[in-house]
């Protein structure tokens, strides 16, 4: 009798009886990853911001170094802006695993006057600086991010890891060849290596994952009533940071989010997927990235995202 193998959506695979589906080989590299970055580093760091990419990265690491506790602490830039919601699932994520988050806050380099407030209100621009010196000043020599290369051109141009500088800053032209899964860590001292284990997920895989896992989510991700004003194409949040400006007419519309920054940045869609089978079906008909479709930081300038990466952001 031959076994046919089954991937997560229930397709049939390879009639192979050790084939491994879609989602089970991109959680393998992954596992793989934070595992060589363990034997590799003396202080890694992953950055969790409580966006659904960061909590499925937090997950991989959980089922890496299971039953033992994660070898690395978690690094959240918080912008001031953030969505509440989103913070609490933060902090009860934290305490629930009994993890040590860092926080690099915005608003103190404001108040100390070493960053000024954008004139379009968004803070995003300025989370560079608070991440950088962050990073100097606790010596992380590797630092996860949830940065896949389907979400925009310049993070399609990154390596699994992408070697930084001793300013933080990234260079296109010294990116290392990774063959057959083989990842070179070496660096000098005082620079470091940022470490994508999710570069070969999608969109739709990262929501398959969290629909087969039973990840939890914040219900930012799911349809809800929200009052959102229009700016620039998108459906941004009301509040302190800058809008609405005059001219610029609150609304109660049923939308969510298709991924997380801050309110200044971050537009919602229009939807009624209160379910995951729901937006995994949303996200397979859509013909639009996550980030060119929500992210007003991303549209800037043409090559914003490429521009902020060279400066040391991710």
């Amino acid at each position: 009798m031959t076994t046919v193998a089954r991937s997560a959506t229930g397709d049939e695979g390879t009639d192979s009886p050790y084939a491994l589906s879609h989602l089970d080989a991109l959680e393998s590299e992954a596992v793989h990853i934070f595992r060589e970055v363990a034997g590799e580093f003396e202080n890694p760091v992953i950055l969790f911001s409580g966006g659904k990419d960061s909590i499925v990265m937090l997950h991989l690491a959980l089922k890496a170094f299971a039953p033992a506790a994660i070898p690395f602490s978690l690094l959240h830039v918080d912008t001031g802006h953030n969505f509440p919601e989103v913070l609490e699932y933060r902090d009860r994520v934290v305490d629930a695993h009994g993890l040590r988050l860092h926080v690099a806050s915005v608003q103190d380099y404001i108040d100390r006057g070493v960053l000024k407030e954008r004139p379009d209100g968004t803070r995003n621009p300025l989370q560079t600086l608070p991440l950088t010196e962050k990073i100097q000043s606790e010596k992380f020599d590797a630092v996860f991010g949830g940065g896949r290369r389907d979400e925009e051109k310049a993070r399609a141009k990154e390596r699994v890891f992408s070697l930084r500088d001793e300013f933080s800053q990234w260079d296109p032209r010294r990116q290392r060849p990774e063959l057959w899964n083989l990842y070179n860590g070496r660096h000098a001292p005082g620079e470091h290596v940022r470490v994508f284990p999710l570069s070969n997920w999608t969109e739709l895989d990262v929501w398959q994952y969290i629909d087969r896992e039973g990840i939890e989510l914040p219900q930012i991700y799911f349809a809800h009533e929200r009052e959102v004003f229009a700016r620039s194409g998108m459906w941004l949040t009301a509040g302190e940071w800058g809008g609405p400006r005059d001219g610029e007419r609150v609304e109660k519309r049923l939308v969510r989010y298709r991924t997380v920054g801050d309110m200044s940045c971050t537009g919602a869609v229009d939807s009624d997927a209160t379910t995951l089978d729901a937006v995994i079906a949303e996200i397979a008909a859509s013909r639009l990235t996550e980030r060119g479709a929500t992210r007003a930081d991303d549209k800037l300038s043409e090559a914003a995202m490429e521009d902020r990466k060279r400066e040391g952001y991710f």
